[in-house]
């Protein structure tokens, strides 16, 4: 694999998928800046530095950001909160990446998420997967922002050449825990060669992926993965022995593609199965 020639901004550098992202791109021979807005948990990787920057903040970011060729954008709000939670981090905040991206002529690489088209049912029986350009249908303002990321995304690219790829994050843990992950699950191996290839394609543009492992049960089609070369190598069918019993009970989330999301602060009537009004 390519060794970046510019260091690698990294935001979101304490959680859990940045902590993994530092620690293989860093072994891989990477040069990364490291940033959170709480202070990073582990010993720091060779080559790596950290800084402590709060996205709102928006010269902090453009400081971090000079002199870097990609921003591995995984800071932010990561799960479903109240919209006054998001609206900082996650909107403003990301304005903040990619002036500092134009300003520099970098690539971002943007941690979208399913939660952007939670809404849409699961496909059943011969229902056509979902691809990339289906409606966004988020499922709360945490799936929000995320459409409103991938649009950014295309109005930067659109208007100003900032090249971006935006990562449709299924379901990335150690292992599925669900039978909804079995569709869902991102190995953190193929997360790692998914921002890879992200960052050192020789060319992007404004591209969508959907960031899940090789799962024979996914709920999604056609994507832009071809143009940065990369294919996941992990499969979520290891698991369905263990987890493919493990429903929820509920019928909002066994329903549509965002799964737990979708039945937060839920106030509809519960759905009645594939009724001729789905798409309301």
């Amino acid at each position: 694999m390519t060794i970046p020639q510019k260091p690698v901004l990294l935001t979101g550098a304490s959680g859990n998928l940045g902590r993994a992202l530092a620690r293989e791109l860093a072994a891989a021979g990477w040069t990364l800046r490291l940033t959170d807005i709480t202070p990073f948990p582990d010993a720091l990787p060779p080559r790596a530095q950290f800084v402590k920057c709060d996205l709102n903040e928006s010269l902090a970011v453009v400081r971090q950001a000079e002199g870097c060729g990609a921003i591995l954008h995984f800071g932010g709000v990561s799960v479903e909160r109240p919209y006054e939670e998001v609206l900082g981090p996650n909107l403003r905040g990301l304005y903040h990446i990619y002036e500092a991206a134009r300003r520099e002529g970098a690539r971002v690489i943007f941690a979208s998420s399913n939660h952007s088209i939670g809404f849409h049912e699961r496909p059943s029986g011969n229902q056509p997967k979902i691809d990339v350009d289906c409606d966004f249908r988020p499922d709360g303002y945490y799936g929000l922002s995320k459409a409103y990321g991938e649009l950014m995304g295309r109005m930067y690219w659109d208007k100003h050449g900032v090249e971006n790829v935006n990562l449709r994050i299924g379901s990335c843990f150690p292992k599925p825990i669900d039978a909804r992950m079995l569709a869902t699950w991102l190995s953190y191996a193929d997360l790692i060669r998914l921002c890879q290839a992200a960052v050192t394609a020789p060319k992007t543009g404004h591209a969508v992926i959907w960031a899940a492992s090789a799962n024979p049960r996914t709920f999604w089609g056609q994507d832009h993965r071809d143009r940065i070369g990369w294919a996941p190598q992990d499969t979520s069918e290891d698991y369905a022995a263990e987890v493919g019993g493990i429903l929820s009970g509920d019928p909002v989330i066994e329903r549509y593609q965002g799964g737990a999301y979708t039945a937060i602060e839920y106030s509809r009537s519960a759905p009645s199965p594939r009724d001729a009004f789905s798409l309301e």
